[in-house]
Parts: structure tokens; C-alpha cells; sequence
């Protein structure tokens, strides 16, 4: 009997029609939903991590205008965890470029003076030598948007994110004052407009707001060092932990909620997360999702 007979015989078809040890080559093919990596330099840990998603190019085709989106929001240097660690956002735009991308903007909207958050952070520096175009923010560009979600209704945001083909956003894993922890969703208030002091009422419905009209392509935590207390500024070096670890994932959700672990926590603690995956954003169940954990 050959293969033909035998499927016949047997009635599969399509993904059913595949034979017991083909299945299994499959599942073993599939890129996982999230990739935890740890080791000592960051920039092999972020490039391994993208390669067992599946390479950059999974995610970024020839000729795509990439946002890559840190927290640059203080003028910290990158040993105090207050910003995005430079050389996961460097690695992230090399692999970009080196999958196609045609531009990888880099840009954030700083709590402190721009032009020295963008230089104390090391982000500015490293994201230009691998290629990127970092910018400041420009006002014209923040445009009112409709949210029409459960708090706000529209809010100016930065339109070069709804403009890109991709965007990735990177933030850092911290502590914060309002909302217990800062990871990926609240990385979002770096793309608003207007007065940001007015969402601090009920922040985690108005970020999960925000978060509904974003679609990142990933999301990159920085867990190289992660800032334990003091957040979201930071300026102890006794708050900060080294934990050389990046996660990179599709599920935004998922990856704050496993960031929120990294400091012996769950997504049920951050009141954001929690409301996200109501909303259908994500799940905070990421146990059960496919993992590729690599320690180099």
C-alpha cells in the first residue's frame, strides 16, 4: 500500500491527512509563542531569542518601515534599569535591517529633557550605529485619535506608529508608583500627545485603552537588569537586579505576565494586565503557550 492508498483507506485529509511521524516534524517545526533567554552579554541574548522565534525575517518583510519602541524616558544611564537596555534596542535594529526593513525608527516621548534622556540612556547612540533613525518627538505629529474605549474616547498619539508597517516595542521591566509595575502596555504612554498627568485617574482602564488601538508585531522585555524599587526613575544601585534575561513574544499580555513573575508576581497583581486580557488582548496564562527557554 502506498501513501495514497493508505490516506483513502483511512479518510484523512489536509492536516489530518499527514501521517503520524510528519505530525510530529510539524510540531516540532512550529516557531514557539515565546522565547525567555539568558546569558551574559545582551546582545546575544536578544539575537538568540529572535532566532528561536524564527528568525526576524518571520516577522519583518522586505521593505518594511519598522518602529522600534524603547522606554527612553529617563535621564538615567542604562546601569540604573530606569531605560531600555541600548543594546537590546541596537541588536533589534541590525536584525531589521538585516532582514529588509527599508527604515527602523527609533524615538520615545521622555518624562525628562529629551536630548539627554536619548544620550545619558545610551539609546540615541547604539540605535544610530546599527542603522536606525532616532528622533526626537514632534508635536505636529501627535494627532487626536479615536480610542472609544471604556475611559477615553481619543487622545492625541504619535501617528508614525499607526504609519509603520511593523513595530516592535521593547520595553524595560520595572517597578512604578501608579501601577505596581511598568513592562510592555504601559511602555505604550511614550507614544502619547497632550497632558499625561490626566490619565493617572484610573490609569489601568485608560492604558488598556490605549493598548486596544496599538497591534505590535512583538514585544521584547528587557530583563537584562530589571529595577526592584524606586520606579519608574530609579537612581539606586541597590534597586537594581541583573538578570541577563530578554523575552520576546506575540502575545503582549503574556509577556507582562511573565515579566510581573520577575518579581515574584503574577499578571492578577497588575491591575492593566489584568483588564488586558478581559479585553481580549492577550492571555496572562502564557504557562500554557509554546516556551523556548535558552540559557547561552
Amino acid at each position: 500500500m502506498n501513501r495514497r492508498e493508505f490516506l483513502k483507506l483511512t479518510g484523512m485529509a489536509g492536516v489530518g491527512a499527514m501521517l503520524p511521524w510528519e505530525v510530529q516534524t510539524l510540531a516540532a517545526a512550529v516557531p514557539p509563542d515565546m522565547v525567555i533567554a539568558q546569558g551574559a552579554l545582551p546582545r546575544n541574548v536578544t539575537q538568540a531569542a529572535i532566532e528561536a522565534m524564527g528568525g526576524m525575517k518571520r516577522f519583518i518583510a522586505q521593505g518594511d518601515i519598522v518602529v522600534v519602541k524603547p522606554n527612553i524616558g529617563w535621564d538615567r544611564g542604562p546601569e540604573y534599569a530606569a531605560n531600555t537596555n541600548p543594546e537590546v534596542v541596537a541588536t533589534l535594529v541590525m536584525l531589521c535591517l538585516e532582514a529588509g526593513a527599508r527604515r527602523v525608527k527609533v524615538f520615545d516621548n521622555p518624562v525628562n529633557d529629551a536630548r539627554r534622556c536619548y544620550v545619558q540612556s545610551g539609546i540615541a547612540d547604539a540605535a544610530r550605529r546599527a542603522g536606525a533613525e532616532v528622533s526626537f518627538t514632534d508635536d505636529r505629529k501627535f494627532k487626536d485619535m479615536a480610542i472609544n474605549g471604556d475611559e477615553l474616547r481619543n487622545w492625541p498619539l504619535y501617528t508614525d506608529i499607526f504609519e509603520a508597517d511593523k513595530v516592535i516595542n521593547v520595553p524595560i521591566a520595572k517597578t512604578h508608583g501608579l501601577t505596581r509595575l511598568t513592562l510592555g502596555i504601559k511602555n505604550w504612554m511614550g507614544i502619547m500627545g497632550g497632558r499625561r498627568g490626566r490619565i493617572h485617574f484610573g490609569i489601568d482602564r485608560k492604558l488598556v485603552d490605549v493598548a486596544r488601538v496599538i497591534k505590535p508585531t512583538l514585544t521584547v522585555l528587557d530583563a537584562v537588569r530589571i529595577l526592584t524599587a524606586g520606579g519608574p526613575q530609579g537612581g539606586d544601585l541597590r534597586d537594581v537586579k541583573k538578570l541577563d534575561t530578554v523575552a520576546v513574544g506575540i502575545d503582549p499580555v503574556s509577556i507582562d505576565a511573565f515579566g510581573a513573575t520577575l518579581f515574584g508576581l503574577t499578571g492578577h497583581d497588575i491591575g492593566h494586565v489584568k483588564l488586558a486580557q478581559t479585553a481580549g488582548l492577550g492571555t496572562m496564562d502564557f504557562q500554557k503557550l509554546k516556551i523556548n527557554r535558552i540559557k547561552l
